[in-house]
């Protein structure tokens, strides 16, 4: 390619990129980010992603108008000196990747996502230079420290407030993933509401019909659970989750259900060894990582979906992606009684004692031997998810944010053309 060539291309892509930050997850495994991603390609802008690479990942990778470019994180540890080691090497990294890509393609705005609240530093000198930049905000980073270590205080905790500040202050708008959170930049913050959008974790609606379920697959016994997501060292509550397994085949005697926990993590060691203890390794399959169209047909053919978060500062003001992954699927959902789920999910759930496993449990049993009740919720998540929930709706406003931002004619985007209002009562949900 000549000078003239690479010149003219740069002109191009730096008016139209936009530049994604996430440190703690891999992408696509990411579905915030990958739906994001897939919005603004859609709203005619090209995207590069900075993402962790697991090990059977290319360090670069092209998908469309999405350019994935991945650094080696440092091994998860669960002390505090881990937790100061994977940011740090992150940031290096991620501070290298964003200046190549701004020097080879260039990019018209950028978008950091948290935890951890660090970023705002690569986004400063770009920001200074005319780029806008957007913070994602996925979690609240002082209160993750608290869920993580169970102290608040400390020279650890006062930086990550500092930190948090800082971000908010550095950014240009702060997208949040729910009402709650999106209080946060406004009391903590000093952000002017104008500033702030919600923007949900919804999945994406389609017209075609949910995958085609392979029953034996996945039913060893009469009744099927599913739990899916990151199995991390806290706030996912995967380990009540297995407690209340125990309860509910040792003590309730239930031997007619089989549960099937989709994901892997830091954790995953911990929680097969505590299934193997507790002796519910016959009721429960460990599938680790899988393909997405696996996690598809498990959901089809779920009769409850479990989630397990604890209540904590966090987690009541959280509403977990896996929760509106069931609705969509219009499985019922047993959670803990937490504030924003109950905000959120309504009468799709049932609930139990936050953080008692036995009550879980019993919360289980109930709604396996209430079909009408699992057939009434499902019904009422299916609805919630395609009467607002859905991702269909909220990528108008996410895409809107960079559209005001970089001053672009914004299109009139039909947020339910995918088919959000079809499918009458069977639903045409498809988790994404």
């Amino acid at each position: 390619m000549g000078l003239h060539s690479w010149r003219a291309r740069r002109r191009r892509s730096r008016a139209s990129r936009i530049l994604i930050i996430v440190e703690n997850c891999a992408v696509p495994q990411d579905r915030r980010v990958w739906k994001e991603s897939e919005a603004l390609v859609d709203a005619g802008y090209d995207v590069s992603v900075i993402a962790p690479r697991r090990r059977e990942q290319r360090r670069r990778e092209a998908v469309g108008n999405i350019t994935i470019h991945r650094y080696a994180p440092t091994r998860e540890r669960a002390d505090e000196v881990g937790f100061v080691l994977e940011f740090v090497s992150a940031w290096v990294q991620i501070a290298l990747l964003s200046a190549i890509i701004f020097v080879r393609d260039g990019f018209a705005a950028i978008q950091a996502c948290n935890p951890p609240d660090i970023f705002f530093t690569v986004a400063l000198p770009y920001k200074l230079a005319g780029c806008p930049f957007v913070f994602d905000q996925h979690d609240l980073s002082p209160e993750l420290y608290v869920a993580r270590y169970g102290r608040s205080g400390g020279v650890v905790f006062r930086c990550l407030e500092l930190l948090e500040r800082a971000t908010f202050r550095t950014a240009d708008h702060v997208i949040s993933a729910n009402p709650p959170q999106a209080e946060i930049p406004l009391t903590r913050g000093k952000k002017v509401r104008e500033a702030v959008t919600v923007v949900s974790n919804g999945p994406v609606l389609r017209r075609a019909p949910a995958p085609t379920s392979h029953p034996d697959r996945w039913r060893a016994k009469a009744f099927l659970g599913c739990w899916v997501g990151a199995m991390g060292a806290v706030d996912d509550g995967v380990e009540l989750a297995i407690q209340a397994i125990d309860h509910l085949v040792h003590e309730v005697g239930r031997n007619d259900c089989h549960f099937v926990f989709l994901g892997d993590g830091e954790a995953f060691g911990e929680v097969t060894r505590l299934a193997a203890e507790l002796g519910v390794t016959d009721w429960i399959t460990f599938t680790g990582w899988v393909d997405h169209e696996i996690v598809l047909d498990c959901l089809a053919c779920a009769d409850v979906g479990l989630q397990p978060d604890p209540k904590n500062p966090r987690t009541d003001k959280a509403t977990a992606v896996k929760t509106l992954e069931y609705m969509a699927f219009g499985v019922p959902v047993v959670a803990f009684d937490l504030e924003e789920t109950r905000r959120t999910v309504g009468s799709a759930a049932a609930y139990a004692t936050p953080n008692d496993p036995r009550s879980f449990a019993m919360t289980i049993d109930g709604l396996l031997s209430d079909p009408d009740r699992r057939h009434a919720m499902g019904a009422t998540g299916r609805r919630l998810i395609r009467d607002g929930l859905a991702w269909d709706y909220q990528r108008v406003a996410y895409v809107g944010v960079f559209d005001a931002l970089l001053d672009r004619p914004q299109k009139q985007t039909n947020a339910i053309s995918t088919g959000a209002t079809q499918g009458g009562a069977h639903g045409v949900a498809r988790y994404e």
